[in-house]
């Protein structure tokens, strides 16, 4: 679990990507922009694969303002996505590679 007191990724994520991973979920946090709002896209996906090489129907998004309260919602939704998926992230955990590539095409 990412904790409130130890995950401040905000003045790193203004300059570059940040990315993690917690027992089979991967994670990046990066810089972005809607319209004229600067925020954050928060971007899940189950290992092995980096974020390029995973399908896309294997990840999930959320936009959050670039703020300390924005970052704080990214840690919030990461978490819940964590615990709520904990199965799933374990299942592949150890998966190979090519199990990653022949279940999104099948």
């Amino acid at each position: 679990m990412l904790e409130k007191e130890t995950f401040h990724p905000l003045n790193y994520i203004k300059k570059e990507e940040y990315s993690g991973s917690m027992e089979g979920m991967r994670y990046m946090l990066k810089r972005g922009k809607r319209g004229d709002e600067d925020i954050i896209k928060v971007t899940i996906w189950p290992e092995p694969l980096n974020l390029i090489r995973t399908p896309e129907e294997l990840k999930d998004t959320i936009d959050v303002p670039l703020t300390a309260e924005g970052v704080e919602e990214a840690r919030k939704w990461l978490n819940e996505q964590y615990e709520g998926r904990k199965n799933y992230w374990l299942e592949n955990l150890n998966h190979a590679w090519i199990d990653q590539n022949e279940k999104a095409s099948t």
